[in-house]
């Protein structure tokens, strides 16, 4: 006699869930027995659930659906903040909120929690289950609205349901996904073109919504000789092959992209929600394009919204727009950021010292020896600023982060759903000694499922943008230093290869090394703890606050701590000054 538990697991397996990310117990209980008599689906068992939604979010952005589950009370609660990220990345996660039995429901019993309230900010989808006859149709509804929405869907499903006899299924189970055309009218193309013509130079900044536009963006910026900047979620889509990109702007970009952004006389933006108000230009027209028109204008005075698909956009207007014979704002664009690449080469060419590696050069070796269709994570944070700067799109690559909710902790499991969902890619996870400490747990569940990640740890001893923020504000950093355990030691103990380095010379082999060996590994590298990485607006404000911090070092009589700073970063503050 089939159970609810079955139904539900054979409604996911239909719906293609490949794994449900989970720790089982109590009223999780029938799920997980459900999962092991249906044989076909892998039950992954994750240390902390937030790893589990963690994961079940990157596998989510690399194929396109993923389940993460949560037993009753803590259980579920410890998703919240995987399935906040997966949802602010639009990433379609279906999550199983397993909770008390429902004859306790309003007694306050052990572990019971309103799964309503808990999850209604972080889902599209949010419904608690307590008759047989209602789960399949909740489940359904989620899936096509974690698929469709993008986003999470949860669903309640209390212990004692779970175990209840199924009720025929009197809906529809299949995954409906159809694609339509979405574009603005021939009216409103036809007045964007006349737009484009009357200006000569032209910057387009694309987010994620372009992410599938690559090759529309590349032929429209060479018909109008027109730089193209991106967001660091669409670096790895929009960068390569792209003879017009200029690269990021923002909190982690470059000075080349803010400067054609800010020289341009009209900025399109193309699928983004950028959300850093202060690096938009004021001055110009702006014309913003999105999927979704509820976003259009709140991070720009835009000048015309539109509502559309970017590709479908591009492909209509594409025949009405004429070529552009004048090149000149596109080559000064292009010269300004070959000469910023120079600059940023220079952070490479000095290797640093020993125990204080620079970091550019730590991910620029990562760049060099990473397979073409290498899987990135990386933690929010200052390994975030390296892979954004120094790590480079080849059209095969992915790169997954926390670009929106912004938590630490994530480039560690997001790596494990990488690796579950692209078996045979190459999964590299850029982590913080912070950000790995915070679910160091979680490294036991690479070694059980035996998945070859590679963690590369920039490990600066310290809670380095947060201490970069203080110093910005002209406050001490305090409480930002990090006792670390020894890294390697702890990765060998949990059955990984793990390696530390102290000196610049060895960085080049130990990355070799990690990434042809046939297993997990783990290589711990002591980088620089004063590496400058905010962006050139941003940075003579942090200089600035580097000086106060000098400055009261002095008075307190820290000399030495003054100069191992000057001396740490003569070159960088050279450049700047």
């Amino acid at each position: 006699m089939a159970k609810v538990a079955d139904q539900l697991v054979e409604m996911l397996v239909n719906a293609g869930i490949k794994r449900i990310y989970a720790v089982t117990g109590d009223s999780l209980n029938e799920v997980n027995d459900a999962v092991r008599r249906e044989g076909t689906i892998q039950w992954v068992h994750v240390r902390h659930e937030e790893a589990g939604a963690y994961a079940a979010g990157a596998e989510a952005q690399l194929n396109g659906l993923a389940c993460c589950a949560g037993s009753s009370g803590p259980g579920h609660v410890h998703l919240i903040n995987g399935l906040y990220d997966a949802h602010r990345s639009g990433a379609p996660v279906i999550a199983i909120a397993s909770t008390v039995a429902s004859f306790e429901f309003g007694t306050e019993y052990f572990q019971e929690t309103n799964t309503i309230k808990l999850f209604d900010d972080c889902s599209h989808y949010n419904q608690l289950a307590t008759t047989p006859k209602q789960l399949p149709r909740m489940l359904q509804t989620a899936i096509q609205s974690a698929i469709h929405r993008k986003g999470v869907a949860v669903v309640g499903l209390p212990g004692d349901l779970a175990s209840m006899k199924a009720e025929e299924i009197t809906t529809a189970t299949q995954n409906f996904n159809p694609v339509a055309v979405v574009r603005p009218s021939d009216e409103d193309l036809q007045q964007l073109a006349e737009l484009i013509h009357q200006h000569k130079k032209i910057t387009f900044f694309c987010g994620i919504g372009a992410a599938d536009a690559h090759h529309e963006v590349v032929e429209l910026a060479t018909r109008l000789n027109a730089p193209v900047a991106y967001s660091f979620r669409a670096k790895m889509d929009i960068q390569h092959n792209n003879p017009n990109e200029v690269g990021m702007t923002g909190l982690l970009g470059l000075p080349s992209a803010y400067h054609s952004m800010h020289e341009s006389d009209l900025l399109i933006l193309l699928g983004t929600d950028f959300p850093y108000t202060p690096f938009m230009p004021v001055d110009c027209k702006i014309v913003q394009l999105d999927i979704k028109p509820e976003r259009l204008g709140r991070r720009a005075k835009v000048d015309m919204g539109l509502c559309g698909d970017v590709k479908d956009t591009l492909k209509a207007l594409l025949p009405i727009i004429k070529q552009s014979e004048d090149d000149s704002f596109l080559k000064a664009q292009l010269d300004f950021y070959a000469d910023v690449k120079q600059k940023m080469q220079m952070y490479v060419d000095d290797s640093g010292n020993e125990d204080k590696i620079h970091p550019e050069f730590v991910a620029k070796q990562l760049d060099i020896q990473a397979a073409n269709d290498a899987i990135f994570t990386v933690d929010t944070g200052m390994s975030c600023v390296w892979g954004a700067r120094y790590i480079n799109a080849t059209g095969a690559r992915k790169m997954l982060g926390s670009f929106n909710h912004g938590s630490m902790a994530n480039a560690m499991p997001q790596a494990i759903g990488a690796a579950l969902a692209c078996p045979g890619r190459q999964v590299i996870a850029l982590c913080g000694d912070g950000g790995l400490s915070m679910l160091l747990g979680d490294l036991a569940t690479i070694t059980q499922y035996k998945l070859p990640v590679k963690i590369i740890i920039f490990n600066n001893r310290s809670l380095g943008m947060v201490k970069l923020e203080m110093e910005v504000a002209g406050l001490p950093d305090w409480q930002t230093d990090m006792y670390d355990p020894d890294f390697a030691m702890v990765a060998q103990a949990m059955g990984i290869k793990g390696t530390t380095v102290h000196k610049p010379e060895d960085v080049e082999q130990a990355i070799s090394e990690s990434l042809a060996y046939n297993g997990p590994a783990l290589v711990n590298i002591m980088t620089d703890p004063n590496a400058l990485a905010m962006p050139p607006k941003v940075e003579i404000n942090q200089v600035t606050g580097m000086a106060v911090s000098m400055t009261k070092l002095m008075l307190n009589g820290r000399m030495d701590e003054v100069l191992d700073t000057v001396k740490a970063n003569y070159k960088h503050l050279k450049d700047l000054l």
